[in-house]
């Protein structure tokens, strides 16, 4: 007897597909600053990372180390290609299989087994347990979810685009350090571009709303205006504005700096 495939998972697998080169053009054009079309190039050198195996969090990861060195040293040119992603996403992956591969060699950063002294091995470069991290991707994944369940009757926007693409890659994220394919500093690097993503979905919200925040920020730093430099104060009103519009619609931290 010749069994079909079934529909529900071909249209998963088809999702997922179209999700791998969305997410990777969304997060692309957002580290830009300015929306760029992705040239045929852009596209086949991400149907080779697809090719490769390369999966979807670490690509994102590798764009996000990328930009991040580009704006730690800033160029003259800016950046006009994926291309110039290339080399850190593909480094990222030869990390992550390596990581993976001594993960399983070694059998004792797994958490389904090994004694009680294993399960509570503090991660190299971080000062939290190994539970602790998969904790605290677990405790966020569910506030987000229950978040965006809340707003299922409002319907499609920008926000739980947001919501559920940050529920999906938190789920990737968990089952790879979960796996010991991550390690502390680069699944910081993975949790800041989600907030990114997050914090541009919040801005453009509640208009209304954000009008009235951004008076009260406003108003509330009105009296160190005058001993501030423009940038800095343009940095502080953007973050009391995003801290209130996270206040707004509960969406919580996830940097570990918040564990």
């Amino acid at each position: 007897m010749t069994h079909l495939p079934s529909t529900r998972n071909s249209k998963l697998e088809t999702r997922n597909y179209f999700n791998y080169f969305t997410e990777i053009e969304d997060t692309f054009v957002r580290r830009r600053g300015k929306h760029l079309h992705l040239s045929p190039m852009d596209w086949a050198l991400i149907e080779s990372w697809k090719e490769m195996g390369v999966p979807l969090h670490i690509a994102l990861r590798g764009i996000e180390q990328a930009f991040d060195s580009y704006e730690a040293k800033p160029r003259k040119r800016s950046v006009k290609t994926l291309l110039y992603c290339q080399e850190e996403v593909e480094a990222q992956y030869s990390e992550w299989l390596e990581s993976r591969v001594g993960a399983h060699e070694e059998g004792s950063d797994s958490f389904d087994g090994g004694d009680a002294r294993d399960k509570e091995q503090v991660h190299p470069a971080s000062p939290f347990a190994r539970p602790a991290i998969l904790q605290h991707l677990q405790e966020k994944r569910a506030e987000l979810l229950t978040i965006l369940e809340s707003r299922r009757d409002l319907g499609a926007d920008g926000l739980n685009d947001a919501l559920d693409r940050a529920t999906r890659l938190l789920e990737d994220l968990e089952n790879d350090f979960a796996a010991a394919g991550t390690g502390a500093q680069q699944l910081e690097v993975s949790l800041t571009g989600i907030e990114r993503m997050l914090n541009e979905a919040l801005r453009s919200a509640d208009v209304e709303a954000i009008g009235a925040h951004r008076g009260e920020v406003k108003t509330q730093l009105r009296p160190y205006k005058a001993h501030m430099e423009a940038a800095a104060y343009e940095l502080t009103f953007d973050n009391l504005l995003l801290k209130r519009l996270r206040d707004q619609f509960g969406i919580p931290r996830l940097s570990l700096f918040y564990l």
